[in-house]
């Protein structure tokens, strides 16, 4: 039978530094106001910081330590790279050669899975080895860790000293870079990899992708939904960089064989910024893409989205309709999520409960209940949207509708009383109608239900540093299906190409948008199985402006190019 662990109260009172009195107090405060009861004793002032660190240990067993007075050789350092010392806050106190035991200090007891992942992580360098912990203060690992493990005294972060160090017109140091051991090569990596962060979410990047080839390892950005090379880091580097990347999103670092999908939360210069994390196996090793979440890069503005005001207008009558059923379709990456996120951030207020149900949750939203699927525990979008309907919620957001069981479960949504926003795959609006029949929906609750269909796209804008401006010629006006003096006198621009824009000429992204409203006669026409062509003309009929339309007044505009809306829409006949 296990033993039975004995309560800090009870420690603390068997050590004589607190009374049953004293713990009673604190029981009741706790009860009223929560907290851990170990800060509430301290805040009565019946015992210090340090004394609950010295019971925290009693309690598991572990010897209290203290880090000042140890000075700890070089090689045991070794073991331990920097990298992992400071994402487990550890740090290497002893170890015994005959039984393969590590012992490391650690200021939080509780975090058992360290013990763990750190013995996971030293499989390579010591086979079969055992990691056992002893307990030091919060101030004694942050003062090691700085003594021990951090270059010249800083913090490990992302400071301009250790990024310009790295690179050097172009070419990376020779003596930073250590290609010789994986655990010489850790400080390297690790400064590589706060070199790409800072640099990408600095550069307004959506996705970082580090890719191993035979003869070289490439970095590419992609800024603006288009693909830029960087320069390439030495491939020798491949490994350790993407098991520094696995360590800090929890995957795995031995299994190399099968894709891996983990998280990163880091705070770049107060920033708050989520990294989603993709890994695939390759011909030459592990492919890794990091998909940058920087809410300080998207305006959740419903009136900042760029949206012409009639279409806004549009929208916000749309999502202020008590039940019904409105799509955002587009293919991945044509920023749907931020549409939606914007529609919700606008009807948020504390008189409208909004539930949401996504896959991945992308953005914190305050105020709103977001519910993140998670198929391998059975938490699917059409469970997730079952258990939401007895929330009483009265909007509600479905991050896809992708199968059967979940458009009947937000049909059935609609029909009792709900707004339901969700998005769909498809080309464009009117085409949605199509895509739901072919998910099985009878055609009678997708007409009852259906309030509108937002199509959008993203189109590169034009770089206001360099922007120029010229006037079209006839072949434009072909380019785009228009009749020549539909373009006589107007001028459109373009990017010179400059540093604020990479010399390629665009600097930012905006969307075009194709809103698609369900009026009477195009719920019969549903109804009646309408083919797309039939429901786009009667769109268009009353007054729908397809995504190329869009695109036309955009390039009016002097806002984007003949080559990006060319690039993004289709004319529709």
């Amino acid at each position: 039978m296990a033993k039975r662990r004995k309560l800090l109260g009870q420690i603390l009172k068997e050590i004589e530094l607190v009374t049953e009195g004293d713990i009673q107090e604190a029981l009741a405060r706790q009860k009223k106001e929560g907290g851990l009861i170990g800060k509430i004793l301290v805040g009565m002032g019946c015992c210090s910081e340090g004394d609950i660190t010295m019971a925290l240990a009693a309690q598991n067993d572990m010897n209290f330590v203290d880090l000042s007075e140890l000075d700890i050789p070089i090689e045991l350092l070794d073991l331990v790279t920097e990298a992992q010392a400071h994402t487990y806050r550890v740090i290497p106190l002893e170890f015994d050669s005959d039984t393969k035991t590590l012992v490391i200090a650690m200021d939080d007891p509780t975090k058992i899975v360290v013990f763990d992942e750190l013995q996971f992580a030293l499989q390579s360098k010591i086979p079969g080895v055992r990691i056992h912990g002893a307990l030091a203060s919060a101030e004694d690992i942050d003062s090691a860790l700085q003594n021990f493990y951090t270059e010249g005294g800083g913090k490990g972060g992302y400071e301009d000293d250790d990024l310009a160090e790295f690179i050097e017109e172009g070419q990376y140091k020779k003596d930073a870079v250590t290609l010789d051991a994986d655990e010489a090569d850790a400080p390297a990596v690790v400064k590589l990899l706060n070199f790409l962060l800072a640099t990408a979410i600095r550069d307004r990047s959506s996705d970082i992708h580090l890719e191993p080839f035979e003869d070289r390892f490439q970095v590419r950005y992609r800024v603006d939904g288009a693909l830029l090379a960087m320069e390439n880091p030495p491939k020798e580097l491949a490994p350790s960089l993407i098991s520094r990347i696995k360590v800090l999103s929890k995957l795995d670092i031995a299994e190399t064989r099968l894709p891996q999908d983990g998280r990163i939360e880091l705070v770049l210069e107060g920033r708050s910024v989520d990294l989603r994390v993709s890994t695939l196996p390759t011909m030459f090793g592990e492919s890794c893409v990091m998909r940058i979440l920087d809410r300080s890069n998207v305006s959740l503005d419903l009136d900042n989205l760029g949206m012409r005001p009639e279409d806004n207008e549009m929208i916000k009558a749309l999502i202020a309709k008590p039940n019904g059923i409105v799509l955002v379709t587009g293919p991945t990456g044509s920023g749907k999520t931020t549409t939606l996120y914007s529609c919700l951030n606008y009807m948020n207020s504390p008189n409208i409960k909004i539930i949401t149900t996504e896959d991945p949750v992308e953005y914190d939203l305050p105020g709103v209940m977001q519910c993140q699927v998670n198929e391998e525990v059975g938490l699917t979008y059409g469970a997730a949207l079952r258990s939401i309907l007895r929330q009483d919620p009265d909007m509600i957001l479905v991050g896809e509708i992708r199968d059967r069981e979940t458009g009947g479960i937000a049909v059935e949504a609609a029909l009792t009383g709900h707004l339901v926003l969700s998005t769909l795959h498809t080309n464009d609006a009117p085409s949605a109608t199509t895509r739901m029949l072919d998910l099985g929906l009878e055609s009678f609750l997708i007409a009852a239900t259906l309030e509108a269909i937002v199509a959008q796209r993203l189109v590169r804008k034009i770089c206001n540093n360099c922007k120029d401006y010229y006037e079209p010629e006839a072949e434009h006006a072909m380019e785009l299906g228009l009749r020549p003096e539909a373009i006589a006198g107007k001028k459109f621009a373009y990017g010179k190409g400059c540093s604020r824009c990479n010399s390629t000429g665009y600097k930012g992204r905006m969307a075009l948008y194709e809103m698609f409203r369900i009026n009477d006669e195009i719920k019969q026409m549903i109804m009646d199985d309408a083919n797309v062509a039939a429901l786009r003309e009667a769109g268009r009929r009353h007054g729908m402006r397809t995504l190329r339309e869009s695109g036309q007044l955009a390039i009016y505009d002097c806002a984007t190019s003949i080559d990006e809306v060319m690039r993004e829409t289709l004319v529709m006949e």
